[in-house]
């Protein structure tokens, strides 16, 4: 039993190993998609008033839950196009390693929901950042060079927003949240997607 366990998770890794290069290519749409929704939703509240703490967490919570939707889409093709199993061992691997950073990111939006106080909408943006951030770092040894140092330039700046925001209380405001997350998950997405699609080798047994 053991070593049938044994090697099940050899032959899992192998396999990990092996798509990996296949893996980042496909990042690069869904990275592009990403960002554009992240841009897209920053510029709604421009013109439509989201302006408590609640409604922050719920609206981009809502655009989250999108730009993810939009993600298994692409994933889903990307299975298909590869005549692969959608949800094969190697992706419930990749899976179990991007949860526990969206777990907490998912329990920060509840808390938000439920607890509305000064600069609540700036402190979620910073744990969205930086759980983010971990679960890029986690699902990158699945995926060969940039993508953990992209989750590092994640977990970095929410650091930063920490120090940023008890020395500038001025700047903890819900118009700037909004921006912050226009940034982060827009434009720094639509960036790396770009940077994908055109440094990544298009021999598929690369």
């Amino acid at each position: 039993m053991e070593n049938n366990w044994a090697s099940e998770h050899l032959q899992i890794i192998r396999t990990l190993m092996e798509r990996s290069a296949l893996y980042r290519r496909a990042l690069a749409p869904i990275m592009m998609v990403s960002g554009c929704i992240g841009v897209g939703a920053s510029i709604v509240p421009r013109f439509v008033p989201i302006e408590s703490d609640r409604l922050f967490s719920v609206f981009w919570f809502c655009v989250g839950t999108v730009a993810l939707g939009a993600a298994m889409l692409l994933v889903r093709r990307q299975a298909l196009k590869d005549a692969e199993p959608f949800w094969s061992p190697p992706t419930r691997r990749v899976v179990q390693a991007l949860l526990p950073a969206f777990f907490a990111g998912f329990a920060a939006s509840a808390a938000t929901v439920l607890i509305s106080g000064s600069s609540t909408a700036w402190l979620l943006v910073v744990a969205w950042i930086i759980a983010y951030g971990c679960a890029l770092n986690a699902a990158g040894f699945f995926v060969r060079r940039g993508i953990r140092l992209f989750g590092w330039i994640f977990i970095l700046a929410g650091a930063g927003l920490l120090f940023v925001g008890v020395a500038m209380p001025q700047l903890t405001t819900i118009e700037i949240a909004h921006y912050l997350m226009g940034v982060f998950f827009g434009l720094l997405h639509l960036g790396c997607g770009v940077y994908l699609h055109f440094t990544e080798k298009r021999d598929p047994s690369a």
